[in-house]
């Protein structure tokens, strides 16, 4: 058994119990046996191996070795500001922007928008990123930042920070020249409507670059993994 199940801090004096839901999948759905094998990991970089040592009904006590650390991230870290879509389009994107490896995701807030990112549809996103990551391999969650205009989404990216906005009369984005010194990138994506011009005004203005992903008209989750794969896969 190779599942992975997430803990909400790391292990303490080399034992984890697993409650909740986590627990529920491996009790009554994987239907564990003691003595198995899995892996937890917290969220933050690291993951353990643990063996299963006592099962009940909804919980599992595990006993874990020693922890495996990530490698040191190469290149820029990643977000992505983007207009959500509706329904189950937003777990579509969460998951694959985790598989990607952006590092945070900003619900942004625009003119045209038709999806609000309320608290509960916030805590959603975040569940989608812990189920992603547990798919995927990935120890380090997502970020679901908060929700954001385009201004202060560019605003307060830290220093060192390189911007840019999609629009079909942007440039050609090439990753290499936005990345030659930036310690983080940002990618823009609009609702299915396109940003108004005013908001694309303030984004240039607060320095992100009009960048197109060409010649077709995309959907808001595809313009999102279009952009975060080309920022991304240069790291």
């Amino acid at each position: 058994m190779s599942e992975r199940f997430f803990i909400p801090s790391p292990p303490a004096d080399g034992r984890v119990v697993l409650t909740g839901d986590e627990a529920r999948h491996l009790v009554r759905v994987l239907r564990a046996s003691v003595g198995d094998d899995v892996v937890v990991f917290s969220g933050a970089g690291v993951e353990w191996p643990a063996r299963i040592t006592r099962l009940g009904r909804d919980e599992a006590e595990l006993e874990t070795e020693p922890a495996r650390h990530d490698p040191p991230a190469v290149g820029p870290a990643v977000s992505i500001a983007v207009a959500l879509p509706k329904g189950e389009r937003q777990k579509w994107l969460v998951e694959k922007l985790t598989e990607l490896g952006v590092a945070r995701l900003i619900p942004l807030e625009t003119e045209r928008g038709v999806a609000e990112a309320t608290p509960a549809a916030c805590e959603r996103l975040r569940r989608g990123v812990i189920e992603a990551c547990k798919q995927c391999g990935r120890n380090q969650l997502m970020t679901i930042g908060e929700p954001r205009s385009v201004t202060t989404a560019v605003a307060s990216m830290p220093p060192g920070s390189r911007a840019v906005i999609a629009d079909p009369g942007g440039i050609s984005l090439d990753p290499r020249g936005l990345a030659t010194d930036a310690t983080n990138l940002l990618a823009l994506v609009g609702p299915e409507g396109g940003f108004t011009a005013a908001e694309i005004a303030a984004a240039e203005q607060a320095g992100a670059i009009r960048v197109g992903l060409g010649p077709h008209i995309l959907r808001i989750e595809t313009a999102a993994i279009a952009l975060a794969a080309r920022l991304a896969g240069d790291g």
